[in-house]
């Protein structure tokens, strides 16, 4: 998932740089998204713990 998110920053960057504007607000926009749920699976993670009894 945060391949993804990594990914999707850089393809914003990069149409950004280049000046397309549709592109890279979609870009960015799905790198937002991917960012936060990566974000939030992590703090589930780290809330549910390895828990081995």
């Amino acid at each position: 998932m945060l391949r993804w998110t990594v990914t999707f920053i850089i393809l914003a960057i990069i149409a950004g740089v280049f000046g397309f504007g549709g592109i890279a607000a979609g870009a960015a926009s799905i790198a937002k998204v991917l960012f936060f749920i990566f974000i939030l699976l992590f703090i589930v993670s780290l809330i549910r713990g390895n828990k081995r009894v």
